[in-house]
């Protein structure tokens, strides 16, 4: 078998009193797209940075491209590409400047013209980069990282702060990228992200990961619960849904309370029986199958984004 392209063990980090990687391990094969699934601060950014290169684990080792980040430098950058949670260049840097400027980095350059029809840039090729939309400097920076056809492309919260449009043409450009069959590694906080672009995902928290497989294995584990979505004509206490025969969690959504159910047709007529005993009303009920989002609520007892 070949060796993965990715390969990180027992990846640790401090940064004074805090843990940041308490023994991180996962392995990428080659034309992977491959998801850091996780809450800010759980680790996956510092993960990403000492595969890239751009910091040092306090113990533990990373592979890419064969290379350890640690050592190969300028060998590694000619294999990689990256796209940082915020890029900024001058203010006024055409298009066109940054991009001739950027494959000057590089040995290998793919055709600029092809690439900035590719992002959708043709039209903007000769705008200054402080009169781009926030999606425009985003393809921007994914056209950067991949002015040298890099063999791994890491992407680090890719769609944060983009508003929906964006974030659909962005999952369009990396679902382009692999039917390339190019390996990406990326991070994000959002569940519709790493169920819809990733072949396989690691769920970190805390630093460490605390699940991996592809989207419908994780989801599996979550195969005894079903999510339960109600709006009720009057507002109700979280804590007293949360006593319904068969409630595992209970939280607030949107308006909606949500919960996740063993029992789904236990707890629908502990429902209705204590809404008519209290005086309210069901107005709408939802089941789904469970989401990625409920494999981590069964795994920390909380919430992706709290």
């Amino acid at each position: 078998m070949s060796q993965p392209i990715i390969q990180a063990e027992d990846l640790r980090k401090r940064y004074d009193t805090v843990e940041a990687l308490r023994g991180v391990s996962f392995a990428i094969d080659e034309g992977e797209i491959f998801g850091l699934l996780g809450p800010n601060g759980a680790g996956k950014t510092t993960t990403v940075e000492i595969l890239e290169g751009m910091r040092t684990a306090d113990s533990g080792s990373a592979r890419v491209c064969g290379l350890d980040p640690r050592e190969s430098g300028a060998e590694l950058q000619q294999q990689i590409g990256a796209v940082l949670q915020a890029t900024s260049l001058p203010e006024k840097l055409k298009v066109s400047e940054a991009i001739a400027l950027f494959s000057g980095f590089y040995n290998k350059r793919r055709d600029l013209r092809t690439l900035l029809d590719r992002l959708g840039l043709s039209e903007k090729q000769d705008a200054f980069y402080g009169k781009l939309s926030g999606g425009q400097k985003q393809r921007l920076a994914l056209a950067l990282a991949l002015v040298h056809e890099p063999r791994v492309l890491f992407l680090d919260e890719p769609t944060a702060g983009l508003d929906p449009q964006v974030r659909r043409e962005m999952y369009d450009i990396i679902a382009e990228l692999r039917r390339e069959r190019k390996t990406v590694l990326l991070t994000t906080h959002y569940i519709e992200e790493a169920e819809r672009l990733c072949d396989r995902v690691a769920v970190v928290d805390h630093g460490r990961v605390i699940a991996l497989g592809t989207p419908t294995e994780l989801k599996q584990r979550s195969a005894g619960h079903t999510r339960i979505t109600v709006r009720l004509a009057q507002p109700e206490i979280e804590g007293v849904l949360k006593q319904l025969d068969g409630v595992a969690e209970c939280h607030r959504a949107d308006g909606a309370y949500v919960l996740r159910s063993s029992q789904p047709p236990h707890t629908i007529i502990a429902l209705v029986k204590y809404l008519e005993t209290h005086g309210n009303e069901l107005q709408s009920l939802e089941m789904d199958s469970p989401t990625l989002e409920d494999v981590f609520i069964e795994l920390t007892g909380r919430r992706l984004r709290d």
